[in-house]
């Protein structure tokens, strides 16, 4: 069995090398670095597993791959990936999705509380002899405002916790339920959540049905005083939306790793708009966490491969199809985040 990387802009992959060598599997430690499917093809036609960070892989590339029997993303989403395409083709899917709970609740705490604060906003000013805390105005406490979650996964949970620790009143809204609390959280419906919210907090996955999900209409739900924080997926917010919310002083604030279309142009409007955060997709990372991404990814695949069970499945249906290496188990996956 091999494993090839198809992308990844990593800086080594010692990890990941290791983790081959442990479980004695074939590894392929030479990336092709390019998203383009053409060079996948090329660079991963004798692969067994595959791990992948930014290509986007549907049917016509599985077919391209017909030793294809397992994708590892590096990453919680799975967006990227065509998840029915991969089950018909018995391929499994593997992501990891707590490897960075603490590291982008963090982040997203760290956004929330500069906005709330002026942080970024005073410090441009003070570059040009201008801060002024009246130009912060209002600044309330913690325990004044309402934190709202949107998805309640492994990292919306470790953020609403974080939170609460804070002094903010908590609420969330998560499709998984319509009941009054999830996971001991006052659970509203979505435009409730929006309109009595101070923060609004993005963590829900990217899917058909989140795609902008922060709209023009949602977005006029929102006080004009609220800040909103996405650490999520870029796309859940219309961009030009916000933009026209920003300028119109419909909203206080935005605090974003991620934006869409990403990377962000550096010439976006949302770099001229003194009550926006940027960076650059960088939530997930400490030192630690990256460690364990590129170790479990690998892991992950290479165990399914040689049949000595299987983590962080995101379609366990292959595992009932015939197709698929034998002394496998599926683990919960959690989809909200």
């Amino acid at each position: 069995m091999k494993v090839v990387i198809a992308d990844c802009d990593h800086l080594d992959l010692e990890e990941e090398a290791r983790a081959a060598a442990t479980l004695g599997i074939d590894f392929d430690p030479t990336p092709t670095r390019s998203t383009d499917p053409g060079a996948i093809t090329e660079h991963c036609a004798d692969a067994d597993g595959i791990l992948l960070q930014y290509a986007n892989f549907d049917a016509a590339l599985m077919d391209a791959l017909p030793r294809l029997k397992a994708l590892g993303r590096y990453g919680v989403g799975v967006d990227s990936i065509d998840i029915d395409a991969a089950t018909a083709r018995g391929i499994a899917v593997f992501n990891v999705p707590d490897y960075g709970t603490d590291a982008v609740s963090d982040h997203a705490i760290a956004l929330a509380m500069a906005l709330l604060r002026d942080i970024g906003h005073q410090h441009r000013l003070g570059l040009i002899g201008q801060a002024n805390f009246e130009l912060a105005r209002p600044i309330h406490l913690t325990s004044h405002l309402v934190f709202g979650v949107v998805g309640a996964g492994r990292i919306g949970r470790a953020t609403a916790a974080k939170a609460a620790a804070l002094g903010f009143r908590v609420i969330v809204h998560d499709i998984a339920t319509d009941a009054d609390y999830f996971h001991g959280l006052a659970n509203r419906p979505l435009d409730k959540l929006l309109a009595e919210a101070d923060i609004v907090c993005l963590h829900t996955p990217l899917t058909p049905d989140s795609r902008h999900l922060i709209d023009a209409a949602a977005l006029a739900l929102m006080k004009p005083t609220a800040l909103l924080i996405n650490t999520a997926r870029g796309a859940v917010i219309d961009t030009d939306a916000l933009i026209n919310a920003l300028r119109a002083g419909h909203l206080r604030g935005a605090g974003l790793d991620t934006v869409d279309p990403e990377p962000v142009d550096p010439k976006s409007p949302l770099f001229e708009l003194p009550q926006v955060i940027i960076t650059p997709h960088l939530a997930w990372y400490t030192e630690e966490t990256y460690s364990e991404l590129k170790r479990r990814t690998m892991t992950n695949v290479a165990r399914y491969l040689l049949g000595r069970g299987c983590d962080d499945i995101v379609n366990p249906q292959v595992l009932t199809s015939g197709r698929t290496p034998t002394s496998t188990y599926p683990t919960e996956s959690d989809q909200n985040i």
